[in-house]
């Protein structure tokens, strides 16, 4: 049958969602035209913006600009940078919701994409990005060393437990020269749901709670996963989120602490050496929020090392805790100063 130029066009928008690969062989048996005509329409909607092409040749999967789903693959070498890629395949994704959606999906995909540019020791990046349930759902895949066993190697740590303590105090950084250490610690707060799966470790934050699992790898294999959702109906902004922990004199200055990946779950938390893994880097807040969650109990030495040792080398800083149970409320009591 002989179509016109429009007809055929609204057709290859219309579908191209359920037919992401086969989508010229789609519309050409459909009007019965050859699949070269039917990549020639395609690429016109190419170039007027509407369809975004992802890979080449004959591995090319078309998605609509603007749609409610995308997902690519990029080689990490010189030159890729995350805002040309959000620019190009997020983007159109975002724009007609409100800013702040804009601006936290932005935000969250820029630190992580970046992240794994400059950290994975990996080749190869995955990004997937989807619109469904109302939220808007982004996940960071990478095929590197691992976020929390590159952690491990350096500060010469013996567990992804420890390695994710460190994390997620905010202010850490494997490469300083180049990163604050602040981009996951304020990504897992603005956005309704966060979470981090390497080295057979599943952690995932949610409103100032997190847990911690362990699951079997993805089949991406080794490498990081980083999955975060929103809301699109969220009136939260990133502002507002980061006002929480930041100072107008030195910024970034209030952290929060889960006490419980400071040591192995089976383990009381009774010994100094315990207490100064869990105090290592917190010298460079002004304000330390401890998180008891999962913490059964708590001994003298612990307790001593915390609120009387580090607090008297750091008299400036700040130290509250929540979340403790009866019994580590009463421990902590009895160790105060007096």
């Amino acid at each position: 049958m002989s179509r016109g130029i429009t007809e055929i066009a609204d057709f290859v928008l219309k579908n191209i969602e359920e037919h992401p690969a086969d989508i010229a062989a789609f519309a050409a048996s459909y009007f019965g035209i050859s699949r070269q005509r039917a990549h020639a329409y395609i690429a016109r909607e190419i170039k007027k913006g509407r369809i975004i092409p992802v890979g080449r040749t004959r591995w090319t999967r078309y998605f609509l600009a603007g749609g409610k789903h995308i997902e690519f693959a990029l080689k990490i070498r010189p030159g890729l940078a995350e805002d040309q890629v959000w620019t190009k395949y997020v983007k159109p994704m975002v724009l007609n919701y409100p800013e702040n959606i804009r601006y936290i999906s932005y935000y969250g995909f820029a630190e992580i994409f970046n992240n794994a540019i400059d950290h994975s020791e990996g080749d190869l990046i995955y990004a997937q990005i989807d619109i469904k349930n109302g939220n808007l759902c982004i996940k960071i895949m990478d095929n590197g060393i691992g976020i929390f066993k590159k952690i491990e190697r350096a500060l010469d740590l013996t567990s992804s437990r420890e390695a994710i303590l460190h994390l997620s105090k905010g202010k850490f950084t494997t490469d300083p020269s180049k990163h604050t250490g602040e981009g996951i610690f304020f990504t897992s707060r603005i956005f309704d749901r966060f979470s981090i799966f390497s080295e057979d470790m599943y952690y995932t934050f949610t409103g100032e709670d997190w847990f911690l699992s362990s699951e079997k790898k993805e089949p991406f294999g080794q490498g990081t996963s980083i999955n975060m959702a929103i809301s699109l109906e969220s009136k939260k902004t990133a502002k507002e989120i980061m006002d929480q922990y930041t100072d107008k004199e030195i910024g970034f200055g209030k952290t929060i602490v889960a006490v419980a990946l400071s040591a192995d779950p089976n383990d009381p938390h009774i010994s100094r050496s315990q207490a100064k893994r869990l105090l290592l880097g917190l010298e460079k807040f002004r304000e330390v929020v401890l998180d008891f969650k999962g913490v059964n109990s708590v001994g003298p030495a612990f307790v001593d090392e915390v609120f009387r040792v580090f607090q008297n080398e750091h008299p400036e800083i700040r130290i509250h805790y929540f979340n403790g149970s009866n019994e580590v409320n009463e421990a902590i009591k009895r160790g105060l100063p007096k």
